[in-house]
């Protein structure tokens, strides 16, 4: 008979990027813009200025090209996971390669950056020979959140071990 302990992360975050654009509204946007570009290049292909349709035409996949960049580009994530005894972070690219990266909670400083008005602009994991930043692609709203619940739970990790 075996025991299996599984021990709680002290923290443990999984930072996405917002999008409000889905799949469907994907198609609704390209096909609404398709129709507004058809108007116009009707009307050019009548008066015989018929090259101009293949620019209108070329205007919806630009657009459409576009859209769906920024939809891949939604499916990155970072996990962010602290134990007493370690600080794991772990990125996922939007073609869905993954990155592990490991820290020892008294090694690693968060650092903010901050704009002129306060605001928090960047979050990065500094070490003494690594500078990684983290939840890039955060509003600033979220960034200051995550930094303050994350702090936090950096202090409370690094005062439990010690």
């Amino acid at each position: 008979m075996t025991t299996e302990t599984q021990a709680r992360p002290l923290f443990a975050a999984t930072l996405t990027p917002h999008r409000s654009l889905s799949r469907r509204g994907l198609r609704f946007v390209v096909a609404g813009i398709a129709v507004l570009a058809s108007i116009p290049g009707m009307v050019f292909f009548a008066l015989g200025a018929w090259p101009v349709v293949g620019f209108l035409g070329l205007d919806v996949l630009l657009v459409w090209w576009a859209l769906t960049a920024s939809l891949r580009d939604g499916r990155r994530r970072e996990k962010v996971t602290l134990w007493a005894d370690e600080l794991e972070v772990t990125r996922v690219t939007a073609r869905g390669r993954e990155q592990m990266l490991r820290f020892h909670p008294h090694s690693v400083k968060l650092v903010i950056d901050r704009d002129y008005n306060e605001r928090t602009t960047g979050l990065h994991l500094r070490t003494r020979d690594d500078d990684i930043e983290i939840g890039a692609f955060l509003s600033a709203d979220d960034k200051a959140s995550f930094a303050k619940a994350f702090g936090t739970a950096l202090r409370k990790a690094r005062h439990a071990v010690a």
